[in-house]
């Protein structure tokens, strides 16, 4: 197992800046505002050929033992403290630009409570006259100090070399060990306050990313390493809480733009997007914002509608009453509005509000009381399979040809639709090229159509179908030999 170095301070002395210069990419929110970085955001990294793992912290802004009323400050803390106690080593960031301030005493004391080697960053060393200064910070007591600045990178080097004699070393194995497969990536994105997190935190049963009802609490694409496991297999996961997405026009700062921007990367790189909806509320159009950079995305997605249990008892009144209209045979009731009272008919009133995305398996949960995250894991591992699912060849063609003889394109010149060849193409999301004498004609409503009888023979729940219509190659004529 690789080592794990943690930047810790004080809010707004450039922690995320180190850690993204280290990181050797932007994966951090950078921002002048203090407080920014709340959970914490780890990166698996290679410095000069030594794994490591790398973690970024919020800002401490609290003296140890001190009560707050901010919920979030006091979880950023804990959260601080549960990197300090997992690290093999720490980088203690200060600012050599303010000096030495009390809550930087304060924060070296409880590092050195901690017992656990601590490295002296003094960090925005711009230059070589404010290089010169960090010695003032020799008074917090820590023997190895580096000036550092994250902005032009300078001084890294000596400091991560002499942080990585400090990680444990690997014990290299005697038996060839095949590459590790690469984790599902699963993304949980959503509006602000649907339950991103607290759905995380019941899955991995921990406080791994932090909590609350004040919206927009999660700021970074936090990764956090899960394993699956159902009928004896085992799945390793990436999950990824993400910030919550609102209106842009209701995206005021550049603090909230950075993050919708982080969401926005995250579905790009996941494998499966999971789709939280906050069950009181019911769809908005916000929500089908999001579902819409899911599809144009060609990600997998998993509809999860969370919060179910504060609608429990709504449901199972108008289930009652339901039942009771029925064995009075009420007559003067208006039925033209169909009611909703089981969960597969609210699962199917899902997908018809979600027409674009109705391939998309929905699932009722409650992170607070646990309720169906089984059923939510058992989803996971079914799309995954789908995801991954590969048709021999020799079927792909028999099925598109019943498919196309069923119903034809509309052609202008009356010529007949005719495939020669398809083939599945390599990779997820599943995609076929189809090599046909006319491409112009199918438009993407017969895709559709297309798409969709693919889907009913084959499954690919969950997972966008791409289609590729080509013409056929012209064959090569031969070259003549000179006579």
């Amino acid at each position: 197992m690789p080592g794990t170095l943690a930047i810790v301070g004080r809010p707004n002395v450039g922690k995320s800046a180190l850690f993204n210069r280290i990181a050797g990419r932007r994966i951090a929110i950078v921002h002048d505002m203090a407080g920014v970085t709340r959970d914490r955001v780890t990166a698996e990294v290679e410095w000069q050929g030594r794994p490591f793992t790398l973690v970024d912290t919020g800002g401490i802004g609290l003296v140890p033992g001190e009560k707050s009323t901010d919920v979030i400050a006091a979880a950023t803390v804990d959260q601080v403290n549960v990197a300090i106690e997992a690290a093999d080593a720490i980088i203690f960031v200060v600012n050599v630009q303010e000096g030495i301030v009390p809550l930087d005493l304060e924060v070296a004391q409880h590092l050195r409570q901690s017992g656990k080697p601590t490295l002296l960053a003094v960090n925005k060393s711009d230059n070589n006259l404010l290089a010169e200064n960090a010695v003032e910070f020799s008074q917090l007591g820590f023997e190895q100090i580096f000036p550092v600045s994250a902005l032009h990178d300078r001084g890294t080097d000596s400091m991560i070399l002499e942080g990585l004699s400090h990680l444990p070393l690997e014990t290299p194995s005697t038996e060839e060990s095949s590459p590790a497969a690469e984790p599902l990536k699963l993304a949980f994105v959503g509006r602000p306050n649907v339950g991103k997190s607290s759905i995380i935190n019941a899955l991995t049963q921990s406080d791994r990313v932090i909590v609350s009802d004040i919206p927009g609490t999660t700021r970074d694409a936090v990764d956090v390493p899960f394993t699956i496991e159902t009928d004896g297999r085992q799945q390793e996961c990436l999950l990824i809480d993400t910030a919550g997405m609102r209106k842009k026009s209701r995206v005021k700062d550049t603090l909230e733009y950075f993050s919708v921007t982080r969401t926005a990367a995250a579905i790009e790189r996941c494998d499966i997007a999971v789709l939280v909806i906050d069950a009181e509320t019911g769809i908005v159009e916000q929500d089908k914002k999001i579902a819409d950079l899911i599809t144009r995305n060609h990600r997998a997605c998993i509809v999860v509608i969370n919060k179910w249990d504060l609608t429990t008892e709504a449901v199972k009144a108008a289930r009652r009453d339901e039942i009771e209209h029925r064995r009075k045979k009420d007559r003067h009731r208006d039925d033209r509005e169909k009611r909703l009272t089981t969960l597969g008919e609210f699962g199917q009133w899902v997908q018809d509000q979600l027409f674009f995305l109705d391939y998309a398996p929905v699932i009722f949960t409650s992170a607070v009381e646990g309720f169906q995250l089984d059923r939510l894991l058992e989803a996971i591992r079914y799309v995954d399979d789908q995801w991954r699912q590969r048709i021999p060849t020799p079927l792909i063609n028999r099925a598109l040809q019943d498919i196309i003889d069923q119903r034809q394109p509309p052609n202008k010149t009356g010529k007949r639709f005719k495939l020669y060849y398809a083939v599945q193409l390599e990779g997820s999301p599943p995609a076929f090229t189809l090599f046909v004498n006319a491409p112009h004609v199918c438009s993407d409503q017969y895709e559709l159509y297309v798409t969709r009888q693919l889907r009913s023979a084959f499954g690919f729940e969950g997972c966008p179908i791409r289609l590729f219509v080509k013409e056929r190659p012209k064959s090569i004529e031969p070259v003549r030999r000179n006579s």
